[in-house]
């Protein structure tokens, strides 16, 4: 099975205009930036976004650790299918190398728990319910 890192923070995920430049406000350990005719959608952390932007607050960020190789098959859905069983919500992201999978934040211990009866580790946290580093 697969190891997860909590990373730290909260993020959001913004709707901005499409025809808007990408922001220059976006920082963090982990940024996305997604553009289609209807929009401009950013997943970075919470702190960077100014106050007068569209968002969704309150999530925290999973990531698979270490590189996937593009010839694995069901990493996606083998860790979202274990999340929503759970009745949890789930984002996926992935680049080149891995899978990110962001949780609501009220989720995250019950997420980590459930993926660790699963068969996965999830560094960053305990799953008695004490978070290593819940920013």
């Amino acid at each position: 099975m697969f190891n997860l890192e909590i990373l730290p923070g909260a993020y959001v995920i913004c709707r901005l205009n499409p025809e808007e430049p990408i922001p220059n406000w976006l920082r963090g350990e982990l940024v996305s930036v997604t553009r289609t005719p209807e929009e401009l959608s950013v997943i970075c952390h919470a702190e960077c976004v100014p106050h007068d932007v569209l968002r969704e607050s309150g999530w925290r960020c999973l990531r698979v650790i270490g590189k996937l190789d593009f010839s694995l098959v069901g990493v996606i859905a083998g860790i979202t299918t274990v999340l929503a069983d759970a009745g949890l919500s789930v984002l996926t992201l992935s680049t080149f190398d891995t899978d990110y999978f962001l949780v609501r934040e009220k989720d995250l211990i019950r997420a980590a728990r459930v993926l660790e009866e699963a068969g996965m580790k999830t560094e960053g946290i305990d799953t008695v319910g004490t978070p290593h580093s819940l920013e």
